[in-house]
């Protein structure tokens, strides 16, 4: 029973996305610093309340609604988004379609259907692997430069 949890553990992708809420948290505490100190007060001075808006609130009787609180978390929130899309999701993004453009010139990696029985097989493929049917490759396979056997 400790030996699946160790190997749960020792995981490359448990581990991984451990790293990642650490660096995440931190990244949200430098973020939300930075909207505290910089952004907030100047909303603030745009608006006209004396410093930081995020002590803006409204009392309705006994009760108080601090939605300067909310509006300093959802801008928060707005510039973790664009810094994580921008500097992680878009480099990301080109990075996979590079390494998909590669992928796609390999010629193993193309699939198309058997005439006979309509499975997936590789284009390379003399012979489909479900029905047994002899089929042309549609994929030079570089077997045409090797002369044949007298």
């Amino acid at each position: 029973m400790l030996n699946g949890f160790k190997d749960f553990i020792l995981r490359g992708n448990v581990i991984s996305m451990a790293i990642g809420l650490a660096v995440g948290s931190a990244f949200t505490a430098v973020v939300t610093g930075f909207s505290k100190a910089f952004i907030t007060p100047l909303i603030g001075l745009a608006t006209g309340s004396v410093g930081d808006f995020s002590e803006a609130s409204f009392t309705v009787g006994k009760t108080v609604f601090p939605y300067g609180l909310a509006i300093a978390a959802a801008i928060a929130f707005v510039i973790t988004a664009a810094v994580l899309y921008f500097l992680i999701v878009v480099p990301m993004t080109k990075i996979q379609e590079k390494f998909a453009k590669e992928e796609a010139k390999d010629p193993k990696s193309e699939k198309r259907d058997c005439p006979r029985c309509f499975t997936e097989i590789p284009a390379i493929a003399s012979r489909c692997a479900h029905c047994t049917s002899e089929v042309e490759p549609t994929v030079p396979t570089g077997l045409e430069k090797i002369p044949a056997a007298r």
